[in-house]
Parts: structure tokens; C-alpha cells; sequence
């Protein structure tokens, strides 16, 4: 099985290598980014453009949109997170949290899969988890010191290193991704 996933976050590339264990080739394409909280519609979107970018490949394009939900926030900042990231940091994101006592979140990674024949499909992971008081571990990317997923431990993402892979939110969806991909 031969795949390309853009993507110009080589995290985002070694952790999709890992996961899907197939061949994975990458290509970084300067998209518009659509304006959505839904991590799931900016996949698709982005996997339609993607597609005609690259001149309709005879293989699967695969675009991964992902984000930090917070509850307190009616699910923002979503798909802006990267936005949120850029702006303000992970310091900034928790300093706005710190006038809500719902510390709840959710890791959301959405996997649109653009098929040669037209068809495609998304694949959605998810893993609930809490926001930490402060950013923690040495590991990961983007807001991994800060999500604490409900696991045994407490870890943030950045403090599980390697071992997020096991059952993060974009395990779940390339998880799925793999199998749908190996059926068709």
C-alpha cells in the first residue's frame, strides 16, 4: 500500500509512519486553511484541494487536521488550535482557561482519506482527557505538555514520549484509517 500524507510537520509524519506502518510518502502543500472549529471538515476540505494539487496521484492523499477541545469552551479552540498555539502558546491557552473550573478536554484528530476513483472517507479519534495546571514533559509538540489524557499515571502526552502512539487521538484515527485502506 503506497499513500501520500501532507503534511509539513515532520512530528506529525513520524508518528503517522509508526502508526500505519505502510509506505508513506509526504508532501507539503501550502493550503488554504478553511475557517471551522470541526477538526473533521478541514480534513475534508483540505483533502479535496490536496488532491487536485497534486494533479489527482493514483494512490490515496491522506490530510489530518487535529486540536485540543475544550469543554469549558463549547469546543474551542478546536480546529484553531494551531491558530490559538501560534498566538498566545501554551501558556497563553492555559492562562484563559484559568477562569473556568471544567478543566475537561478532549484530543481530537480528524484523518480525511482521498481515494483515485473520488471516494473518500474520514476517520475521527478522540481521547478525553484533562487540561494540566501547568505544561509538563519534555516530549511531543504543539500542546502535547499541557493534554492529559485519562489514562493510569496522570501523564501529559509529552511525558508519555514514545508510548502516545499507543492510543493517542491520531493512533485512533490512522488506526482506522489502516484498516478501511487495507480492505479497499
Amino acid at each position: 500500500m503506497r499513500a501520500v500524507f501532507v503534511t509539513s510537520n515532520e512530528n506529525k509524519l513520524r508518528e503517522a509512519r509508526e502508526i500505519l506502518g505502510i509506505d508513506l510518502r509526504s508532501a507539503a502543500l501550502d493550503l488554504a486553511e478553511p475557517q471551522a472549529v470541526s477538526v473533521a471538515e478541514v480534513a475534508l476540505e483540505k483533502s479535496r484541494a490536496a488532491r487536485a494539487a497534486l494533479e489527482d496521484p493514483p494512490h490515496p492523499i491522506l490530510v489530518e487536521d487535529s486540536g485540543l477541545v475544550f469543554e469549558a469552551w463549547n469546543g474551542l479552540p478546536g480546529a484553531l488550535t494551531k491558530w490559538f498555539l501560534r498566538s498566545v502558546g501554551n501558556e497563553g491557552l492555559l492562562k484563559m482557561l484559568a477562569a473556568y473550573e471544567d478543566r475537561s478536554a478532549r484530543a481530537v484528530c480528524a484523518l480525511a482519506v482521498s481515494l483515485p476513483d473520488g471516494g473518500g472517507e474520514v476517520f475521527v479519534g478522540e481521547v478525553p482527557g484533562l487540561v494540566a495546571p501547568s505544561p509538563r514533559g519534555g516530549s511531543g509538540f504543539g500542546w502535547d505538555p499541557i493534554f492529559v489524557p485519562e489514562t493510569p499515571g496522570g501523564e501529559t502526552y509529552a511525558e508519555l514520549g514514545a508510548r502516545k502512539n499507543d492510543d493517542s487521538h491520531r493512533a485512533r484515527a490512522f488506526r482506522a484509517a489502516r484498516a478501511a485502506l487495507m480492505r479497499g
